[in-house]
């Protein structure tokens, strides 16, 4: 699930991507234009329903390709994003418009 409000700062908004507790991993990483595909510096945490989620804010009006990595080696994608691209690594990715 992804949900978007409003940042202190006007020119952005804050976006939370949320996964399932019940989809079973050691760890799981946001991975996308906002963070030059690090398979590492966006980690999810469980949150205290036992959701996994990440928080991140995005300047409003541009489109960000994202994907979920489970434990380091199983991309996964959302099937609520605003839109999906085709990835240059081959499938697609998950698109977030930064709107509200």
């Amino acid at each position: 699930m992804i949900s978007k409000r409003p940042s202190a700062d006007k020119n952005k908004i804050i976006v939370t991507f949320k996964i399932p507790g019940s989809l079973w991993a050691e760890r799981i990483n946001l991975v996308g234009d906002f963070n030059d595909w690090d398979e590492e510096s966006l980690p999810f945490e469980l949150d205290h329903q036992d959701n996994w989620q990440v928080e991140l804010e995005l300047e409003i009006g541009r489109r960000y390709r994202f994907r979920y990595l489970f434990d380091g080696k199983e991309w996964r994608d959302d099937w609520q994003a605003d839109s999906y691209a085709p990835s240059p690594r081959g499938g697609y990715d998950a698109v977030i418009v930064a709107e509200l």
